[in-house]
Formats: C-alpha cells, structure tokens, sequence
C-alpha cells in the first residue's frame, strides 16, 4: 500500500492558501454591496465552493473531495486521502457583517483530520495545523462556547456544574478558533453538525494539543458514507476530565 502521507507540509501550505484566498473572496462579495442577508450568504456560499472545487481538483486531482456546496458522488469513499471544505461556516453571521464566520480546508487521511486551515477573514486571521501558537492560560472561571441563537442544553447544564462562564458566538470555525487561540475553554456541540462543520477546526485543534472527541468520548471520524457528525467536545487538555465527568452525570 503507498504512503499517502508523501508531503503533508505541502498540503498544510495549500489548505492554508486556499483558506485565506477564498475568505478574500468571501470579503470582496460582502465589500461590493449588491447583495445582503440571506442572499449574501448565498452567492458567497457559491463563488467561495466555486474557487475551493476548481482549485482542489487541479492541485490534488487524485484525492477525494467533499464540500458542503457540491453533490457527493461517492468518488471520495474509495480514497484514502479526502480533503473536507465548508467555503462559508458561519452564513447567517457573514450576511450580517459579522467577524465570527470562517472558511474551513481540510485534508482527512484513512478517517482521521491529518491537515487544516481555518480562516477567519473578518479578522484577517488563518489558523492553520502546521503553524503553532501558543495557548493563554485557562480563564478563571472557565469560559464556554455557546451557540448565539440556540445553546444545546447539555453545553448549559456542563457549564452549570463546572461554574464556566458562556460565551455566545457564531459559526463552529470560529468557535473551535476561539478556543485554540485562547479565548475561551471549552466548545461542546451537540445539536449536529456534519463532517464539514469540523474537520477542519478538528485538525488544526488537535495541532494544538487541545482535547477533540465526540461526546461519548470516541474518536472524530472522517469521510464515512454519511458525513453527519451529532456533537463533539472541543476543549483545553486540562479541563477534559472535569468535562467528561460532568457529561457522565448527565
């Protein structure tokens, strides 16, 4: 079986890249003032899948591809290599001209988040897993991440027991971010995602030494026939403990 892990720091170079020139985009649409809202949302959605699809499959044309906005013709599943892009975590927040939305490239190998490059354009950032950062201490108390319109109750009842402070933002990108550059300790999701919604954010937290799994505590696994992924847990290494135990009594 050939190694499909030949250059990782070439692919970790060009999620990145791919990352930050589709925020770009993404900003330039929302700059140019002919669409706003929901409509916004959409055609950012499209151009951004547009440049992601097009330049993916001429720079890897031997690797497997899933993206939110492109019908999955099951090509992908007989890959080992699969790289995983959402072109606009965060739609509801990019039309409403806000900073917490993000562009998520990743590459998963044989299951697992090997590569990622999380983009926050409205703050001019790019995370990425081959360029590491370090991490602020634990807040006091500790801070949770919660959705804005809608926080699950298990991430509320975890927050109540462990006494952590929420912290409402938006889009799972720039959640999972906030962890990784220190400001918050916790993101818990449980209201369903997809492989999309993480992969990325996944590969770049687990870079970072930060504790990734699903709730019950299993590995987060990629590129399966359907990419629906329920919840997964998100936090600094310190406090995995107290969080799983505090799921544990729920």
């Amino acid at each position: 079986m050939s190694d499909p892990t030949p250059d990782l720091a070439a692919d970790a170079a060009l999620a990145a890249q791919l990352a930050e020139e589709a925020g770009r985009i993404l900003m330039q649409v929302r700059a140019d003032g002919r669409f706003e809202g929901k409509a916004m949302g959409a055609e950012g959605d499209r151009i951004a899948n547009h440049y992601l699809v097009e330049a993916l499959t001429t720079a890897r044309p031997d690797d497997g591809l899933l993206s939110e906005e492109r019908k999955c013709d099951g090509t992908r599943l007989y890959r080992e290599r699969v790289w995983i892009v959402d072109p606009l975590d965060g739609t509801r927040e990019y039309g409403e001209g806000r900073d917490d939305w993000a562009v998520h490239v990743a590459l998963a190998i044989r299951g697992k988040a090997r590569v990622g490059a999380v983009a926050l354009p409205g703050l001019g950032l790019v995370l990425r897993s081959d360029r590491l950062q370090p991490i602020p201490p634990l807040g006091n108390p500790l801070r949770m991440l919660v959705s804005r319109s809608r926080p699950a109750a298990e991430a509320l009842a975890v927050a109540e027991k462990l006494g952590a402070v929420l912290i409402p933002m938006g889009s799972a990108g720039a959640k999972a971010m906030a962890v990784v550059r220190g400001e918050a300790d916790i993101y818990l999701h449980s209201g369903g995602q997809y492989e999309w919604d993480n992969c990325a954010p996944a590969a770049v937290a687990i870079a970072h030494g930060l504790h990734c799994v699903r709730l019950d505590g299993l590995p987060l696994v990629y590129n399966r026939a359907d990419p629906y992924l329920p919840d997964l847990l998100i936090c600094r290494a310190e406090v995995a403990d107290a969080v799983t135990a505090a799921l544990g009594g729920m």
